[in-house]
């Protein structure tokens, strides 16, 4: 199995081999004595070590020597043992599959290596990080696409750019079902369903640009591919005219030198014809060292270097076979054999077949050990689909829970999505069983959302009467918001919002409309009550000069430094206030200025932040639970419950935000700083929860 085998298993996700070009065999002018280019991967060998009888036939050939050889030895069956003949079969059997194992590591590197010659930067993108894209939202795969477009050159983030589409895409489709689900609950009809999102808006500029980019590029490349490869040609041709050339030996080798030159400048080639190339032109180079017999010295100088060279990467090739990190280890044993390939000529003829040998033997091993790897990963991704059918199965009972008010569907809700988060977090399984497992997913969400909306379908039903019942309310409210009868009217507006109390919910879209209306009635008579009793209360005027000489005195009076003793002080004052009583509604502010002064004296006691702060708010509720009616503390009670609901939200916002680190250290700067917010938030919380824990005292 080769690495893309591999890698299209451990994603998950079937890719479509595209078919190559068919190589252009380039021609090759040979005499009955000398070497012909041997196959794709194969080694030039000497004639004296290889006959024509150890030549593989071509497909479809029969081999009439060696047939009428077994037919001869199956006659003979005293002479041959069955036994023997088992295990010569095995031993062969075993030895062509070796073989094939050897060849199917060597065509990797060599398909690999014709990728990367196309264009120098094509390597890179070995370098490129693959994240675990398919743990990401879709914001956050968008925003590593955008990094790797904006940042990366445009031919090597192929592979990863088509990952995040194919994860992109299956989130999206099924967010985009569940909002028509959505849709088709509330009665719309689905040729209405029209749904505009920005992040795959964002998604799709993305695309165009990385398509407008990779389109211009391979377009110039095409031009530039050919011309080189031409000049290429041209090369080899100059080369094979060597051989019949009558000029002094040493012109000639220097000639040979300068197009040896000339070659290694003469830039990529398209990768289909980059290994028939390549081994065309060894080949002619290895005929004309052949060539200079006749002048052994330059010959075997270059023999020698080249092979001090390769021993140099045979030796780094079995020290990369030591290495546990067999992927790195694949990668830097591609970059040898292009060094073995473009870089170094021919050896002698007795050492050929030995070092290619031995350089074969620590690639086989690189590989298996690779695969290796690979098949360890197959068993992790056995185990992440064992956890995805049972995220699967918790998904089908939470469905069937026969759980019908609102309270328990919203519970339910956020267990779902929780079961979302961790079946997106549960990692790759094998590709074999994907498309099943990512259908049996949506299968179970769609269940449960069914079941969902039409409970939710039913409950809208429900607050349709209970908007019918506050629109009833409003109407009573706003026919006696002027009355002036008083006595008989403040009892019926205080059941009015008695009874606006005990009215379920109504839909969200007519909340805050019908109870700013209500509001508005409500509000519009008890300010003309208390405005009637400010112009008639000779009890409240008296009250309010007593205040006002109270303050005048409080801000003469000396506190002592005994924190007991001046916290019983402040209380005392705040009691004295108390029985001074109310005063005229329109005169209300000096509540406010007696509460600012006992601010001042609560913050200079040496107790803690959020002790004084309860102090305060001691102080802050009796003055609401004194007046005339209960909405100071009602508004107080509902802006707490607001209060509280919005930092818990955020808590779980920031909670939530931690899962993206989870590969990271606890000690970063970033993870820090969500840890304090989080503290912050909580400390927050429990502060308020306290002020409602007193308010509800009140009631």
């Amino acid at each position: 199995m080769s690495e893309k085998d591999n890698l299209q298993e451990a994603d998950g996700i079937e890719e479509k081999n595209t078919p190559q070009t068919n190589e252009v065999t380039l021609d090759v002018e040979t005499k009955p004595t000398e070497e012909t280019p041997l196959k794709k991967n194969e080694e030039i060998v000497d004639d004296e070590t290889k006959t024509s009888e150890e030549a593989p036939l071509e497909e479809n050939e029969v081999d009439t020597e060696n047939t009428e050889t077994t037919i001869a030895e199956d006659t003979q069956v005293d002479e041959q043992p069955a036994t023997e003949t088992i295990i010569e079969e095995i031993t062969e059997s075993s030895e062509a599959t070796s073989s094939e194992k050897k060849e199917d590591v060597l065509e990797e590197i060599e398909a690999s290596n014709a990728e990367d010659a196309e264009d120098e930067s094509n390597s890179k993108r070995h370098e490129i990080l693959e994240k675990d894209y398919h743990v990401m939202s879709m914001e956050a795969l968008v925003e590593e696409l955008e990094n790797l477009v904006k940042n990366e050159k445009i031919q090597v983030i192929k592979s990863h750019f088509d990952t995040i589409k194919s994860e992109f895409n299956i989130k999206f489709s099924a967010f985009l079902e569940e909002k028509k689900e959505e849709f088709l609950a509330t009665g719309g009809n689905s040729i209405d369903f029209h749904f505009k999102s920005d992040v795959k808006t964002r998604f799709n500029d993305i695309f165009r640009e990385y398509r407008d980019k990779r389109q211009a590029y391979y377009k110039n490349l095409e031009q530039n591919l050919k011309v080189n490869l031409e000049q290429r040609l041209e090369i080899i041709e100059d080369i094979k005219g060597l051989i019949n050339v009558e000029e002094n030996i040493n012109t000639t080798y220097k000639h040979f030198k300068e197009l040896q030159e000339s070659w290694r400048n003469a830039g990529p080639i398209p990768r289909d014809k980059y290994n028939n190339v390549w081994n065309n032109y060894h080949h002619h180079a290895e005929i004309f060292y052949d060539f200079l017999h006749l002048n052994r010295d330059l010959r075997d100088l270059d023999f020698k270097h080249n092979l001090e060279q390769k021993l140099k990467i045979i030796t780094q090739a079995e020290e990369l076979a030591k290495d546990d990190d067999s992927n790195r280890a694949f990668r830097e044993l591609q970059v040898l054999h292009k060094i073995w390939k473009e870089e170094l000529g021919p050896v002698d003829r007795e050492q050929r077949e030995v070092i290619w040998e031995r350089f074969s033997a620590a690639t086989k091993t690189i590989h298996e050990k690779r695969q290796a790897y690979f098949e360890n990963l197959d068993k992790v991704y056995e185990k992440n689909l064992e956890v995805k059918h049972d995220i699967i199965s918790q998904i089908d009972a939470l469905a069937q829970d026969e759980s019908n008010v609102h309270s328990a569907w919203q519970k339910k809700i956020k267990v779902l999505e929780d079961l979302r988060n961790q079946f997106f977090n549960a990692g790759k399984v094998p590709i074999k069983v994907n498309e099943a497992t990512w259908a049996k997913f949506k299968e179970s969400v769609r269940a449960f959302n069914r079941r969902k909306n039409a409970f939710y379908k039913s409950l809208k039903k429900d607050q349709y009467e209970n908007l019918q019942k506050k629109q009833a309310l409003i109407r009573l409210a706003e026919e006696h918001k002027d009355s002036d009868d008083f006595e008989a009217t403040t009892p019926l507006m205080k059941k009015i919002q008695s009874d606006w109390k005990k009215i379920g919910h109504v839909p969200r879209r007519d909340s805050d409309k019908i109870w700013k209306q209500f509001k508005a009635a409500c509000n519009h008579y008890f300010d003309k009550l208390h405005e009637s009793k400010n112009t008639t209360n000779k009890e409240e005027t008296e009250a309010l000069e007593k205040k006002i000489k109270f303050l005048e005195d409080l801000k003469s009076t000396k506190f002592p430094d005994d924190v007991k003793e001046n916290l019983a002080l402040i209380k005392e004052k705040i009691a004295e206030w108390k029985t001074i009583g109310k005063v005229p509604y329109n005169k209300r502010f000096i509540d406010g200025k007696f509460n600012k002064i006992i601010d001042t004296l609560f913050n200079k006691l040496d107790v803690s932040k959020s002790e004084s702060d309860l102090l305060k708010y001691d102080n802050k509720l009796a003055t609401m639970a004194n007046a005339e009616d209960q909405r100071s503390l009602d508004n107080e009670h509902n802006f707490i419950r607001k209060k509280i609901a919005e930092i818990k939200a955020e808590i779980n916002q920031l909670e939530n935000n931690l899962q993206f680190f989870s590969n990271v250290a606890d000690d970063n700067p970033l993870v820090k700083d969500v840890h304090k917010n989080i503290e912050r938030h909580k400390d927050e919380l429990d502060s308020w929860k306290a002020k409602l824990k007193k308010v509800k005292k009140f009631y």
